[in-house]
């Protein structure tokens, strides 16, 4: 984005002179210079509140004689915005004597249970108190006591007695997710942070209120007593729950994954999370993870060695040409996927892979060259139309910029869904058709902004929207609309025919992929060859025979097919490879399982939802004999002699970027988060 100009004010901070754009918050100004202002309430992706007190400074503006004229009381650097010719005093003996009452008063009632609280050790109260409270306390009448340990939800406890009242939980609520679902209940030494109706916080974001709390009140239940602060060793990560690719923290001990935090990404996801993300990885410390290979001798799978694996997948899937076939996970890299791909295509000659889980698909030529909006560009636009698709389930952060757009920079957004979603909440036009009528209405809109009224009839009938309302929705879209979708649309019988004429609305058509990797599969051309079978087609060869060796590489067609077809595949088709991190139904069927390491547990790049290539490098070991997906396709090639050895992942990440036309001209280590 192109850089814009802003007028600037001249301060003077500590008798430092400095510009600053104007307007901006002192709180901010003060960290050009490397200073800090202590801060309790304050956030900075959410509006000053001044309710804490805790960033009080000196203010004065200079005189035309050269003096400085001093307000008579210190104001809140995080409410004050800065003006020319201001003067601020962040290291005074009236700053100091405010800030240990600010903090005396805060530790009044404050309990002191420090060791056993989960914040200790990275807890702002605790820093705060050590480097600008009063030494001692003048306090030695009984403190207030309230319920402790209230679960809030399934994932937040709240301990009231801790509550400063900052407000940054209920803040969060109603400006960044936009539920509102906490607010203050009662008032004075009462006041509380509180659901309505005391129902459960069911926030699709609620973990972001344990991060950014600053002191033990909302504490992650998931976390309680796990582990110390110093106890972790932590390590950048990326998540892989949905294709947004979110930037977070692995906080781990002794090789098992203790939680997960976000990470500040401005490109991505700020510094948020999803509760899918931030929760959703206990399946690294799961009882159930493969961790050595094993074959099927009679009606068992027994224990084997991996070269005792590999013989017989080859000897199996030797027959190739149509009759092996591949269905691919999205959790594996672009290197475990590119070496597997590879192999079916050179070596078993078989156009039959797939990663692909809606009902319906685009043809090759319509799914190619997908260019989405990058995710930071989102809330820019002046308008935006979701269709579709829930953006809070499908592509979580995505929504929270779609939200970002609205509620700061005015955005006008059109949400065309056939149910509800959190987008209806800020929509200026929601339009609710009739399921499997999306491309009905999208004919409407384009026909509304063509001022064809015949099109728009036409289409207000076949859709159930009433005429005005999609008149009005496409009076709201321009050649500067970004248009979010997702494949979701593809599992309506019309989402093909949507996208074609989503295409002729004019604006920047956004198809967001759906699963982690999906992206990147595309992008390596991961699809049925011209001849090859996608995954319906895939799991009826199966059952009808005409494939012989089926390869689930990370997939679990329980998880996505129907079941009765599914189960008939497994059982007709001869020959199952099931390549895992996790003991499942479909094992049951295998022939071979080969143990695979979890994402995190390896080094691999990832292409998110805004085509954004990412790299991620191991966190933990593998258990037992697992191998990364690269490892093992890479072990594959060389022993039917298709490749010299790789080394690691950045060998075959290299090749990737000098092979594959997408992935061109990108160096090891470039465009990653």
């Amino acid at each position: 984005m192109a850089a814009v100009a802003s007028e600037t004010v001249n301060l003077v901070i500590n008798d430092v002179e400095i510009a600053v754009p104007k307007g901006e918050l002192i709180v901010e100004s003060v960290k050009r210079l490397g200073l800090e202002i202590p801060i309790f309430c304050y956030h900075p992706r959410m509006k000053p509140v001044g309710m804490c007190r805790m960033c009080l400074v000196e203010v004065g503006f200079k005189q035309p004689d050269g003096s400085v004229r001093k307000m008579p009381k210190p104001q809140a650097a995080c409410t004050l915005p800065a003006q020319d010719n201001m003067v601020i005093f962040t290291d005074t003996e009236m700053v100091h004597r405010d800030r240990k009452g600010v903090l005396e008063f805060l530790l009044i009632n404050h309990p002191l249970d420090c060791p056993i609280c989960d914040r200790g050790g990275e807890c702002p109260l605790q820093n705060n108190t050590l480097f600008y409270g009063p030494s001692t306390s003048r306090f030695i009448e009984v403190k207030r006591h309230a319920h402790k340990a209230f679960p809030l939800s399934k994932y937040v406890t709240l301990d009231l007695e801790r509550c400063i009242q900052c407000g940054r939980c209920v803040r969060f609520t109603e400006e960044i997710s936009g539920d509102s679902e906490l607010a203050f209940r009662f008032r004075g030494a009462s006041m509380q942070p509180s659901t309505f109706e005391l129902r459960d916080f069911t926030s699709k974001f609620s973990g972001n209120v344990i991060e950014i709390c600053p002191v033990g009140a909302l504490t992650n239940r998931e976390y309680r007593f796990r582990a110390r602060p110093w106890d972790l060793e932590t390590k950048p990560s990326i998540c892989l729950e949905c294709s947004n690719g979110c930037a977070t923290w692995f906080d781990y001990r002794v090789n098992r994954l203790v939680r997960v935090n976000g990470r500040t990404n401005e490109a991505i996801n700020e510094e948020w999370t999803c509760d899918r993300g931030k929760f959703g990885h206990e399946h690294y410390n799961a009882d159930n993870r493969l961790t050595v290979p094993l074959i099927r001798r009679g009606d068992r799978l027994e224990e084997c060695d991996w070269p005792t694996a590999y013989a017989a997948i080859l000897s199996a899937f030797g027959v190739g040409g149509d009759k092996v076939a591949m269905l691919a996970g999205s959790s594996l890299s672009n290197e475990g996927a590119y070496l597997l791909n590879r192999l079916f295509h050179r070596k078993f000659g078989s156009a039959n892979v797939d990663y692909r889980r809606t009902a319906h698909t685009l043809p090759p030529d319509e799914a190619a060259g997908n260019a989405p909006t990058a995710i930071a560009d989102l809330e820019l636009k002046p308008s935006i139309l979701v269709f579709g698709n829930s953006p809070a389930d499908d592509i979580p952060i995505i929504f929270l910029r779609i939200r970002k757009a609205w509620f700061k920079h005015g955005a006008r957004v059109v949400v065309a869904h056939h149910g509800e979603t959190e987008a209806d909440s800020f929509a200026d036009v929601v339009l609710r058709y009739a399921p499997g009528t999306d491309a009905d209405l999208a004919k409407g809109l384009v026909a509304a902004r063509a001022n064809d009224a015949a099109g728009v009839a036409q289409a207000a009938a076949a859709c159930g929207v009433d005429e005005s309302r999609i008149r009005e929705a496409a009076a709201l879209l321009g050649e500067n609309t970004a248009i979010v979708t997702t494949d979701s649309l593809l599992n309506s019988a019309s989402g093909a025919d949507a996208f074609r004429a989503l295409r002729q609305l004019g604006g920047e058509l956004n198809r967001y992929a759906l699963g982690a990797n999906d992206q990147g599969f595309a992008d390596l051309g991961l699809v049925p060859g011209p001849d090859g079978r996608g995954t319906a087609a895939i799991l009826a060869g199966c059952a009808d025979g005409s494939i012989e060796s089926l390869w689930l590489a990370g997939a679990d067609p329980f998880a996505f097919g129907d079941r009765a077809t599914v189960e008939k595949a497994l059982e007709q088709v001869g020959f199952v490879v099931y390549q895992g991190t996790h003991k499942s139904e479909a094992m049951g069927f295998a022939s071979v399982v080969l143990p695979m390491a979890e994402p995190a547990e390896g080094d691999g790049t990832y292409v998110n939802a805004e085509r954004r290539l990412q790299e991620l490098r191991a966190v933990l070991s593998p258990p037992g004999e697992a191998k990364a997906a690269w490892r093992i396709g890479a072990e594959l090639a060389l022993r039917v002699g298709m490749a010299k050895p790789y080394f690691g992942a950045k060998d075959v990440a290299a090749e990737i970027f000098t092979q594959v036309p997408a992935f061109r001209g990108v160096a090891f280590g470039d465009r990653l988060n």
